[in-house]
């Protein structure tokens, strides 16, 4: 999946992986600052203007230049967002997994790929969407989660956390139970439909045929697609795209803590009474749990 990146330039995202996302885009010597600088970004931190331009075999202005493509504010901006990005990670392109790598290695890389992915997410998650959805799960009568394989797992881990929600709520990860419950689904119901490519065949269609019956519709996705258009409300959970066969499944990560925004939100608005019973179930279950060591 190619990041949008028009969506990302001049804000407070990891500045590594716009400008690895913009490398295409760029004028063949920006485009040397570029690489110099995703080959060693730590390198950079400590660099002036003259020393980044020497290591990159360019002009100053060049560097300039290059810094005000990917929109910083010049050089010391620049460097700015370049701590910030590296105090989260490394950019994905730098956590790829080889057969070669220790255990350590692939900890480390695995950690730094999630971190920065994460980061990616969040600062496109949008805010208005997110409230709607939250107004929506708020006054629902019941809650269908509904999902396949990794977006199946994160549906049974919404239908889990039901009583924070504060209503009746369901996790279908069969074909033909979803479409059963789809399909008895009313006005005031509220289908939650997962799928991180978004063009799973059979969660798109569960979800049209839930809003046909006058249910409402939140989609957790990935990318704009066939689930998007099905949807009332569409939550975009984009990751980074996956850099080879052994990168962990970042987007049902991704999708897992959309699930906890959105059911911490739901339990906070639901007032001091709701809060209170919840609390009185987590002590009820902390005595089943056994205080002696073995």
């Amino acid at each position: 999946m190619q990041p949008h990146v028009s969506a990302f330039v001049g804000g407070t995202g990891n500045i590594l992986e716009v400008a690895r996302a913009m490398r295409g885009e760029l004028r063949k010597s920006d485009r040397k600052v570029c690489d110099t600088i995703l080959a060693d970004p730590r390198r950079i931190l400590s660099a002036t203007v003259a020393e980044t331009a020497q290591l990159a075999d360019v002009s100053q202005p060049t560097v300039i230049r290059f810094c005000n493509a990917v929109g910083c504010d010049g050089f010391q901006d620049f460097k700015l967002r370049l701590a910030q990005a590296l105090a989260l990670g490394v950019p994905a392109t730098h956590s790829v997994i080889t057969d070669a790598d220790s255990p350590d290695a692939v900890a480390r890389k695995i950690f730094d790929y999630t971190m920065t992915s994460l980061d990616w997410a969040r600062n496109r998650l949008d805010s208005a969407a997110l409230s709607r959805a939250v107004d929506v799960l708020l006054a629902a009568r019941r809650i269908e989660f509904f999902g396949f394989g990794a977006s199946g797992i994160v549906a049974m881990d919404a239908q889990q956390k039901f009583p924070l929600f504060g209503v009746p709520c369901g996790a279908e990860i069969d074909s033909h139970q979803q479409v059963m419950v789809a399909s008895i689904l009313k006005p005031g119901d509220v289908a939650v439909a997962i799928s991180n490519t978004g063009t799973t065949r059979s969660t798109v269609e569960v979800a049209k045929l839930a809003r046909e019956n006058g249910a409402t519709v939140i989609g957790i996705t990935g990318n704009e697609g066939p689930l998007a258009d099905a949807s009332d409300i569409v939550l975009l959970t984009e990751t980074l795209e996956n850099t080879n066969i052994y990168t962990p499944t970042i987007s049902r990560i991704a999708a897992l803590v959309v699930v906890d925004i959105l059911s911490t939100a739901v339990a906070l608005r639901r007032g001091e009474t709701h809060v209170e019973s919840f609390k009185r179930m987590k002590r009820t279950l902390s005595h089943m749990r056994s205080t002696s060591r073995i």
